[in-house]
């Protein structure tokens, strides 16, 4: 069933392309993540404009598809006269972006969960609200709500094999290409869904590994 020396050939196109998975992947989770930091912070702002354009900004990034949202950004924009973009600059924007909506309601969830004391005593102490957001209701948020997280970054890894159709040669790409070649579609898939285990399983495991310290020094 297998073709091991074929495997063998081919391992060192997957592994370049596991690279650009995961720099693609690393690079939209950072800017998504300061995405939702905006974003949640305005859900919950006092301003009733700043509300509106968050619960907006959200309602849009988590209704479209991110493969629609995708070939909006690579293909359309630059017929309104806006710069050609790269596949990896399209992947990352588009990524980033619709990342960037579910880790705000993720990060809401765990802003709304602090309780208000500490807010009460940070402003006694003379914090601005930036100060209060960066230094106590964000690592709060994120101690809270760190299982979804981890779980957000997954399903990142795994959206990842979408850019595929703009022609980044990621992991889904290669793997489709090498299987075009030799037609070996049964082993070829199979390698790259352990490619995908190979990022998300440690992954998971650290998540898992980091809540329970977390949950140590609370206790």
């Amino acid at each position: 069933m297998f073709d091991w020396p074929l495997l063998l050939q081919n391992l060192p196109l997957l592994l370049s392309s596991l690279l650009v998975t995961l720099e693609v992947s690393v690079a939209a989770l950072v800017i998504g993540f300061f995405i939702g930091i905006v974003i949640a912070a305005l859900r919950l702002s006092p301003i009733a404009a700043l509300r509106r354009f968050g619960g907006a900004y959200i309602f849009v990034f988590r209704g479209i598809p991110m493969l629609v949202q995708l070939l909006f950004i690579y293909y359309f924009l630059p017929r309104v006269g806006l710069p050609n973009l790269s596949p990896s600059a399209a992947a990352i924007i588009s990524m980033s972006l619709c990342c960037g909506a579910y880790i705000a309601e993720i990060l809401r969830g765990g802003l709304l969960a602090i309780p208000p004391g500490q807010l009460e005593a940070a402003g006694l102490l003379g914090m601005s609200s930036l100060q209060m957001l960066l230094r106590i209701r964000v690592p709060q948020a994120v101690r809270l709500t760190l299982p979804a997280l981890v779980n957000e970054m997954m399903l990142l890894v795994k959206a990842s094999s979408l850019v595929s159709v703009v022609g980044l040669a990621d992991l889904t790409r290669t793997a489709q290409n090498i299987a075009a070649s030799d037609y070996m579609f049964v082993q070829d898939y199979l390698m790259l869904a352990g490619f995908y285990c190979l990022i998300n399983i440690p992954l998971g495991l650290c998540g898992s590994l980091l809540e329970r310290r977390l949950k140590g020094q609370a206790a």
